[in-house]
C-alpha cells in the first residue's frame, strides 16, 4: 500500500536518513522505535508527506507522492492520511465536536454528514458525552481521543502517529494504545507509529527499529 525506497534526508551537514526501505501493508500496525536522533520522527514526516526527502521514492497504491505537490499533495494529505501527535494541538475556541469536523470542513463534505461520521466516532472513542466540551475542561486522555477523532474523520488510508501516548499517564497511555488496535479491526485503518512505549511497541503487527539514519534488519 505504501512504499519507501532508498529514502535520504539530510538538514545541512547532518545526514539524518541513510537509505531507509519500508512497506506499509493495508489494515497493518507498525510500529518504529530506535534512540533520540535516530531519524523516526523525520521518517515519519516524510512518509506522511509532511516533508520530502532529498533522494527516494515514495508511493501509496501506486501513486508518485514525492511528485504531487502544492494544492494537489494538500488534497490527498487530507483525504488519505490522518495524523495523531504527542500535543493534541487542539483549537481551544472550538468545542469538541468542531475541531473533530475541521478537516472534512476543509473538503467541503455535507455537514449533516461530517455531523453523524463524528458522532459515530465519538462513540468508538468513548467521548461522546464529551463533544459540546472545549478542550480546556476536558482531561489529557478526552483531548487525545478528540486528536483521534480528528485524524479519522475523512476516513484516510493510514494514519501516522508521532508519540501518541507520551504526554499522557500510564492509564490514559494503555487505553489509547488497546483503542488504536479496536479501531484497526473496526474501520481498518493503517497505523504507522512512532513510540518510546515499549508495551505499544511489542503490541503492533511488527516492530521497526532504527538506529544512525537507517532500519535495522
Amino acid at each position: 500500500m505504501l512504499i519507501a525506497r532508498d529514502i535520504h534526508k539530510s538538514y545541512g551537514n547532518l545526514h539524518v536518513l541513510k537509505g531507509v526501505d519500508l512497506e506499509i501493508s493495508t489494515s497493518e500496525i507498525v510500529s518504529i522505535v530506535g534512540s533520540s536522533g535516530a531519524g523516526k520522527s523525520t521518517l515519519l514526516h516524510i512518509l506522511g508527506t509532511l516533508d520530502k526527502p532529498d533522494q527516494g521514492t515514495l508511493s501509496m497504491n501506486g501513486k508518485d507522492l514525492i511528485a504531487m505537490k502544492g494544492e494537489g499533495l494538500a488534497q490527498f494529505r487530507n483525504q488519505q492520511i490522518g495524523f495523531i501527535f504527542q500535543f493534541h494541538n487542539l483549537l481551544p475556541e472550538f468545542t469538541a465536536l468542531e475541531n473533530i469536523q475541521i478537516p472534512s470542513f476543509i473538503q467541503g463534505k455535507n455537514p449533516q454528514q461530517i455531523e453523524k461520521k463524528a458522532g459515530e466516532l465519538a462513540e468508538i472513542l468513548g467521548i461522546s458525552h464529551r463533544l459540546d466540551h472545549k478542550p480546556s475542561t476536558l482531561s489529557g486522555g478526552e483531548q487525545q481521543r478528540v486528536a483521534v477523532a480528528r485524524a479519522l474523520i475523512n476516513s484516510p488510508e493510514v494514519v501516522f502517529a508521532d508519540e501518541p501516548s507520551g504526554n499522557l499517564d500510564t492509564s490514559n497511555a494503555r487505553a489509547l494504545h488497546e483503542l488504536f488496535f479496536t479501531l484497526r479491526k473496526e474501520l481498518g485503518h493503517s497505523f504507522v507509529i512512532v513510540t518510546h512505549n515499549e508495551e505499544l511497541a511489542a503490541m503492533a503487527d511488527r516492530k521497526v527499529e532504527m538506529r544512525d539514519g537507517n532500519i535495522l534488519s
